[in-house]
């Protein structure tokens, strides 16, 4: 019998009570791993309503009614310490943490002239500060343990970032700020730690859930028996590849993942390049140059929304 690629690793997936991290946690269990399932359990997307322990005790159970190991853990990602208890349960219950799942965020979506700064601080607090706290007290667990074994040790980290970062998105700011905030995290992490033996990548989803139900509203949905290409559990196995040793050589890189495919995101390349005529360019010459080069472009080349998810609406 094959060994499973995770067998005798140890997992965190943050908001791993519904959607992504549902399927992102069972998937790693499948694969052999032990989870942490966290979720601060919050009934709306939005992050409102009192806390449950609920979507996460019972993603954990579910886990173990398959044959799985896991535990459950109801703190907010987004509070330092909770992040930090949240590791240190991990390390406590299994010995260690291998791999680090971040997914848990909240929608609060407004256009940018109508957008409160408190919808602009919770969405950034949630999403970004809170892959930040996770992966801090993480990377630290793994630069001890490098630190003590006197060579590499093994750390898998994936990060959720988001499409409405790549493309834009009119009415989430905030958001889509999070999202490419995100993958700033990541790569600075993947640079930081690759001499630990860990890794830091992140993943664009497109996945039907909760977060994104108004998104996918009234794009075509499968017929009977067909299966859905904007399912979670479409998602679930690259996060189960990156988490895995097979996975070694993966380090710093942007995924777009959904139904069927997967997609390596280049890193920015310069479309253009100018040079000033003497040693400081002026108005006129830029006027000059760069004018001329915009007008021959499109006027808008931002992709539509069904163009970028590559989806009909039904």
């Amino acid at each position: 019998m094959t060994a499973l690629p995770l067998a005798g690793l140890a997992a965190i997936v943050t908001g791993a009570g519904r959607g992504l991290g549902r399927a992102e946690a069972l998937e790693l269990a499948r694969l052999g791993a032990s989870v942490v399932v966290n979720d601060f359990g919050q009934p709306g997307r939005d992050g409102s309503g009192e806390a449950s322990a609920g979507p996460a005790e019972e993603v954990a159970a579910e886990i173990r009614a398959a044959g799985g190991t896991a535990i459950a853990h109801t703190g907010d990602v987004a509070d330092h310490q909770q992040a930090r208890e949240l590791v240190r349960l991990a390390v406590d219950t299994y010995g260690k943490l291998d791999i680090l799942v971040n997914n848990a965020g909240i929608l609060r979506d407004r256009m940018i002239f109508s957008m409160t700064e408190s919808e602009w601080d919770a969405v950034i607090h949630v999403h970004l500060k809170g892959h930040f706290n996770t992966t801090h007290f993480a990377a630290a667990h793994w630069r001890e343990r490098s630190k003590a074994a006197g060579g590499a040790v093994y750390g898998r980290i994936v990060n959720t970032s988001s499409e409405a970062f790549l493309a834009g998105s009119a009415g989430q700011p905030n958001y889509a700020a999070a999202k490419g905030g995100i993958v700033g995290l990541t790569t600075s992490t993947a640079l930081a730690l690759a001499k630990y033996g860990v890794t830091a990548n992140a993943i664009c989803p497109r996945a039907r859930t909760r977060m994104t139900e108004d998104v996918f509203a009234g794009f075509e949905e499968p017929g009977e028996g067909q299966l859905d290409p904007l399912a979670p559990e479409h998602v679930a196995p690259l996060v189960g590849y990156l988490a895995s040793p097979a996975a070694a050589r993966v380090n710093g890189q942007l995924l777009v993942v959904h139904g069927g495919m997967v997609a390596v995101v280049e890193r920015p390349k310069v479309a253009a390049k100018f040079d000033a005529a003497k040693e400081a360019f002026s108005y006129g010459e830029l006027d000059e140059l760069l004018t001329p080069y915009y007008a021959d472009r499109p006027a808008d080349e931002t992709f539509a929304a069904t163009e970028v998810l590559g989806l009909k609406r039904g």
